[in-house]
């Protein structure tokens, strides 16, 4: 999981250094199936379920699974990066919102609070917590910032298969889910719109977009629940 995890932050390094207007979201595509081959893995993401490229790439108001295609980045866009690795039959799952040249003070602020949502929420990723202890301080981030979490579409836990029990919401249930252990590992990954949380999909069968038009931002790490706490498996 840690050499997958490797191989999947080191792809994703090089994507955001590529990432500028100009470029096409094709091009990003390209290029991580390229640099994941060449480090011995294979995209977890293509011909998964029928899905046709090696990441997703979400834009502005795109929450995720967008397609690669020939659409041109823009300066003031923002970008959504998802990707997966498998290497030695284990899978790692990571993703990241970057700004796209320069772009307004609000879209780098919602960047800003998703990401410090997935922290809130690992600090709670300890042995004996309950996975609704990360849930909830992902929510209370999210929701304390005036943004909302998108409710459709939620983490899970990774390994062998790149999608295994359990679901993780990223906001708080009733049920208080399982308990941590030593050994687990889990793809935390808050998806946070600015507007409301409702999203629909659009017709290719895999884009999911907010359905107010607000912006949308996802982060993503593969994280491992250690004796010593959270390892992040999946960071830059």
């Amino acid at each position: 999981m840690r050499e997958s995890g490797m191989v999947a932050a080191a792809c994703m390094a090089e994507l955001l250094e590529a990432v500028r207007p100009g470029v096409t979201t094709k091009e990003l595509d390209s290029l991580a199936e390229k640099n994941i081959r060449k480090a011995g893995g294979e995209p977890s993401f293509l011909n998964y379920r029928g899905y046709p490229a090696s990441i997703c790439t979400s834009v502005n108001s795109q929450v995720v699974h967008g397609i690669p295609g020939n659409r041109v980045l823009e300066e003031g866009d923002i970008l959504s990066i998802d990707l997966g690795v498998k290497l030695k039959g284990y899978h790692s799952d990571m993703a990241r919102t970057v700004p796209v040249g320069r772009i307004s003070k609000e879209a780098q602020r919602l960047i800003e609070v998703t990401e410090k949502s997935f922290f809130a929420g690992i600090e709670n990723a300890k042995k004996g917590n309950r996975l609704n202890d990360v849930s909830q301080s992902v929510e209370f981030t999210v929701r304390a910032a005036g943004y909302s979490v998108v409710r459709e579409l939620v983490g899970h836990g990774i390994g062998h298969e790149l999608h295994e029990q359990p679901d993780i919401p990223n906001f708080s249930t009733p049920r208080r889910g399982p308990v941590l252990k030593p050994g687990m590992t889990l793809a935390i990954e808050p998806m946070v719109n600015a507007g409301r949380a409702a999203v629909i999909w659009l017709p290719d069968g895999w884009t999911v977009q907010t359905a107010d038009g607000s912006l949308s931002a996802h982060y993503e790490n593969t994280i491992a629940i250690t004796e010593d706490g959270p390892a992040i498996l999946t960071m830059i």
